[in-house]
């Protein structure tokens, strides 16, 4: 690989990491070429993207970004994958699947909104995170619940008065 070849992943590398609220370092390593694939293939369904880097270069890259990622410098040895992605959980959720048939990937390290997790023990915390889909889904339910109270209570009320103005209306005829 080329000085410019480097740099443009460099360049390329840092924009990613400016623009990710979240991603994912993996080492897939040792998985076969058909493993690499079905991996792509299910990270693409689940709109991840999945990027192989050197290590240096995604170092310099860290460096070169306005964010601060020191705390992830020490899992970058070995083969590294990294993922992008838009739901915090995902990737987590992903590996976990893949890695019922599979060794790999192996967690090395996540940012999920500047906060770090470092380690395979923390993928279990990692896809147990709800997504900003699941926690819209849960307050709009908890917001929508005293409504359908009240809402059900008028309408049992009214149906209470109907049938009292009913059964006088029955009386007086």
């Amino acid at each position: 690989m080329t000085k410019d070849q480097k740099a443009a992943v460099v360049e390329e590398l840092t924009q990613k990491l400016e623009d990710a609220t979240f991603f994912y370092i993996a080492d897939s390593s040792t998985l076969t070429v058909e493993e690499v694939n079905n991996l792509r293939r299910r990270c693409f369904e689940k709109d991840i993207e999945l990027r192989v880097a050197k290590n240096t270069l995604i170092k310099k890259a860290m460096e070169a970004s306005s964010k601060d990622f020191e705390g992830l410098y020490e899992v970058l040895h070995g083969p590294t994958s990294l993922m992008f992605t838009n739901v915090s959980n995902a990737p987590a959720k992903l590996i976990k699947e893949f890695r019922k048939s599979h060794e790999k990937p192996v967690l090395k390290a996540a940012s999920i909104d500047s906060d770090f997790f470092i380690g395979d023990d923390q993928l279990e915390t990692l896809s147990n995170l709800k997504s900003k889909e699941e926690l819209v889904g849960e307050i709009i339910g908890l917001l929508q619940s005293p409504a359908k109270n009240v809402i059900s209570g008028l309408k049992g009320a009214g149906d209470k008065l109907a049938g009292l103005l009913k059964t006088l209306s029955e009386r007086e005829g």
